[in-house]
């Protein structure tokens, strides 16, 4: 889940250099040319160096290869080839000779903005080529802007919103699955633009401030312009899309940028890969917040670390880190609300509310021994957004054609594995058919992969190769090949505790899966195997004499592959880490990355996890332990969940680190006895969003000592006004039921309060609405009372109702005739817009007293804390 618009006039549009009158003439410039030659001074990869050398690459190509290289993190050097990379450059450079706008392309916007395969942290791919062959008659003879939005219709072609894990699927895997969140949705489309030649980057607000959730989307340019659109979710025109209002209430927004760039655009941190701009002005509303850090005498303390954070699910999230200059001070441009600062120096830290018209004295006050308790109110921006004019006919044009970009996707997923067809499977090799019928399901396009090797497999082991296809994750389903699953269906059998979870599993965290135990195997003797299980400190001592660090080659954090590992002896610390637990696991030894902590670990003969310290050479001994028991009073409100409603962070040197104790799990499994961890200082956040998105936080700072239980009670902030009428509906309104008679919302509810929801098909926010809905069902169904879900009349039968099966079962569905509802919702209530979704609150009396609109995470529980205030 946390895996996280425009207000557009011709002033905020961003220009870029003036256009060469050839295509792409350079790519180096002398800056990156050094840079290149600094990186490689005493030694290059020898792949590199044949390409760099061959005659049959030409000097444009090489320059693409020296400025790639120059600035690649490590995981991209060493999990691909360069002649990888020297077919992406040459497809961008055949773009940019083939495609008519590619004179227009100027050299800069070229280099960053179309010649990389990478877009964020996904998993590479062979993308490129396929694209293009896709996409170049599609749009041929189209203008730049037109292209811009053919292709996101043909994005539309090929997946749909759902959401999903952290990892980042690759362009082709989001085809395969047609399905990504927005992270993998908006790679793929700027990944099908820069295929043609079309600079595009991947526009993120790291957390939005008024919803717990953050968003992704495809900036394209054309013409000496930035544009921005929704991938995969084509507008009739550029600058459009549902988060326009979202966005104008953004606090950050920004991309990152391979290299070293120098635009017009405000750099926020530039380092050896990438320079990270601000691009938040483009969306809103900004103004300068100003931070000034003090020690506990009133001095400047120059040199702190000051973070700039966003309230998000219930922690301080850094968008940006900034160092004190000299008098102690460092800003931020940003939107127009709060952000909460968190500045330390490593040995103290202190925290305090900022915004552009109350600047922040930040006082490091705060020692490692310290407990403290404090509340924040949390605003966030007003909404501002303005709208570019569409007309009727544009709109019902656009509606027509996503209507059959709907058809042309359903027909694909149709030919998707069935329950059917996996009863027969599970049948024909004696497996447990629910099992199957999960797994071949859940395959989505990669169901051929999956059947083949469930038929391959020999009989003894068709058993196990359940237990790995059952033990990995649902996404893994949708892209894994048939070489990474015969690898690891090859795991020879240990007795131990922790096997299908933490030896067979070939998943660590979030890492690309890839066929690596047969590697470890091959790259050490039996002895040297069997010594390690016997003894899996050796295997640590060895991972930590002989794999180098690297931090600086890979600020991201971007798993490498165990392979790469392995084959070049340097990792960032945390693909050591993966290293090291794919390894282990490859030995028979159980290992994991702690769920909790994210500490590396292997299990001993009992089953027990033992710490390991890869960086400090040994094996230390397990960290001295503490407890925390959390005490909740239930105030009849839902019960706190985790992320949701309340946090706790672990302060280690001044900064905090959030525990993963269960997304979303309610406080009383949470607490149902106390939490064994770390002793040290910790801190426990909680926070209630209100309607309007404000939030009110309550902060406490607290210590766990050795061997001791930290008591700490949970409370969540209630608002002092109560619930108020805000405005009125006719209970009388007719709508559409989906036998298509007219019904009242009174026949259908009876008398009492009831729910009414306008939503839209293939629409991100709707999706989330109905999924925060369907996370609470129970909730719902106690209640009793009615959901009246309506959909636009004229979209209503492109609506997939297979994708929410968790709904409650009091939900009425029907379409909203001739938009009358949404024009009555927003004429009484005074909506500035018409954005869905709409959601209200009302009685048979006519009165509304709770309304949400637009994109906002935690939905249905905000209505149902609503509804629970009614009942009171």
């Amino acid at each position: 889940m946390r895996h996280i618009c425009r207000i557009f006039s011709s002033a905020m549009l961003l220009f870029a250099t003036t256009a060469s009158m050839f295509a792409v003439d350079r790519i180096e410039t002398p800056l990156s040319r050094n840079d290149f030659e600094k990186r490689y001074k005493s030694s290059m990869p020898s792949q590199l160096k044949a390409l760099l050398e061959s005659d049959t690459v030409t000097a444009l190509e090489k320059e693409g290869l020296r400025f790639m290289y120059a600035y690649m993190t490590l995981p991209d050097i060493m999990d691909r080839t360069p002649q990888y990379y020297l077919q992406n450059i040459r497809g961008a450079i055949r773009a940019s000779e083939e495609m008519p706008w590619g004179k227009d392309v100027p050299d800069r916007e070229f280099r960053h903005f179309v010649l990389s395969p990478r877009v964020n942290n996904e998993n590479l791919d062979d993308s490129r080529d396929y694209l293009y062959a896709e996409l170049k008659d599609r749009i041929k003879g189209m203008s730049m802007e037109d292209a811009i939005l053919e292709v996101n219709h043909w994005c539309h072609e090929k997946a749909t919103y759902r959401p999903s894990d952290g990892r980042t699927n690759s362009p082709s895997a989001t085809i395969r699955s047609a399905l990504g969140r927005c992270g993998e949705e908006s790679t793929f489309g700027v990944a099908a633009l820069r295929s043609v030649g079309i600079p595009a980057r991947q526009i993120y607000t790291p957390r939005w401030a008024h919803t717990d959730d953050n968003h992704a989307w495809v900036e394209a340019w054309a013409n000496g312009k930035w544009y921005f659109l929704g991938a995969c979710e084509p507008e009739p025109v550029l600058n459009l899309a549902w988060f326009n209002a979202p966005a104008s209430r953004g606090m950050m927004m920004n991309t990152r940028v391979i290299g070293r760039y120098d635009g017009p655009e405000e750099v926020l941190l530039t380092n050896a890969a990438y320079t990270d701009i601000n691009v938040t002005s483009n969306y809103a509303p900004t103004s300068t917040i100003n931070v000034t850090v003090k020690d506990k005498n009133g001095s400047p303390v120059p040199g702190a670390k000051v973070r700039f954070c966003i309230y998000n699910y219930a922690e301080f999230f850094p968008v940006c880190t900034k160092e004190a200059d000299a008098n102690g001070k460092a800003s931020i441009v940003a939107g127009k609300g709060d952000m909460i600062i968190w500045a330390y120096d490593g040995d103290r830290f202190g925290i305090s509310k900022a915004s552009a018209s109350a600047p922040a004295t930040v006082t490091l006050e705060y020692s490692p021994e310290s407990v403290a308790e404090f509340d924040f109110d949390i605003v966030p921006p007003p909404v501002r957004a303005s709208m570019p004019p569409v007309t009727k006919e544009q709109t019902a044009m656009n509606d027509m054609r996503k209507a059959q970009e709907d058809s042309i996707r359903i027909a694909y997923m149709n030919t998707f594995y069935t329950p059917e067809q996996s009863e027969v499977l599970a049948k024909k090799l004696g497996l447990d058919s629910e099992k199957v019928k999960d797994i071949m399901t859940d395959a989505r396009g990669n169901w051929r992969v999956i059947e083949s090797f469930l038929n391959e497999v020999p009989e003894t082991d068709r058993n196990k190769a359940i237990d790995l296809l059952s033990v990995i994750a649902v996404k893994d389903l949708n892209d894994i090949n048939a070489e990474t699953l015969r690898d690891h269906v090859a795991t020879p059998d240990v007795n131990s505790w922790h096997f299908k979870q933490s030896i067979l599993n070939p998943r660590v965290w979030l890492e690309q899966l890839t066929p690596y135990k047969h590697v470890f195997r091959n790259a050490f003797s039996e002895t040297e195997r069997n010594s390690f299980r016997a003894n899996p400190d050796k295997w640590s001592k060895w991972v930590s004499d002989n794999i180098t660090i690297d931090t600086s080659w890979n600020p991201l954090g971007f798993s490498m592959h165990p392979e790469g590992v392995l084959k070049g002896r340097k990792a960032d610390t945390h693909s050591a880490a993966i290293f090291f637990v794919s390894g282990a696991r490859s030995f028979g030894i159980p290992a994991r990355l702690d769920p909790v902590t994210c500490k590396t670990q292997y299990a001993d003969n009992s089953g027990k996890w033992i710490d390991v310290d890869l960086f400090g050479k040994v094996v230390t001994p397990n960290n001295p332990k503490g407890r925390i028991n959390i005490s909740y009073t239930h105030d009849g409100g839902l019960e706190p969940k985790y992320y949701p409603q309340f946090t706790i962070a672990k302060i280690s040197d001044g900064i905090p680190s959030t525990l993963e104790l269960g997304e979303l799990l309610p406080v009383s499994q949470i607490a149902s006895e106390p939490i064994e961890v770390d002793a040290g200082q910790y801190m426990m956040v909680t926070g209630r969003r209100m309607a309007d998105g404000s939030v009110l936080a309550k902060i406490r700072i607290f210590t766990v000592q050795e061997s001791a239980i930290a008591n700490v009670p949970l409370t969540v902030r209630h608002a002092t006004n109560g619930v108020e009428v805000i405005g009125n509906f006719d209970a009388e309104t007719r709508y559409k039921d989906p036998s298509g008679e007219l019904r009242s919302i009174l026949s259908t509810t009876g008398r009492g309060y009831y729910v009414l929801g306008l939503i839209a098909p293939s629409h991100e926010p709707s999706a989330h609405a109905l999924n925060d809905i369907s996370a609470i069902k129970d909730e719902f169904e106690k209640w009793g009372k009615s959901i009246v879900l309506l959909l636009p009349e004229e979209s209503a039968s492109r609506f997939d109702s297979s994708l929410y099966k968790s709904l409650p079962s009091t939900i009425k569905w029907g379409s909203d005739p001739d938009g009358k509802i949404a024009k009555a919702l927003k004429d009484g209530l005074n909506l500035t817009t018409s954005d869905l979704p709409i959601f209200i609150i009302a009685d048979t009396f006519n009165r509304v007293v709770a309304v949400q609109q637009g994109y906002t995470i935690g939905l249905g529980e905000t209505l149902l804390n609503t509804i629970l205030q009614l009942s009171e």
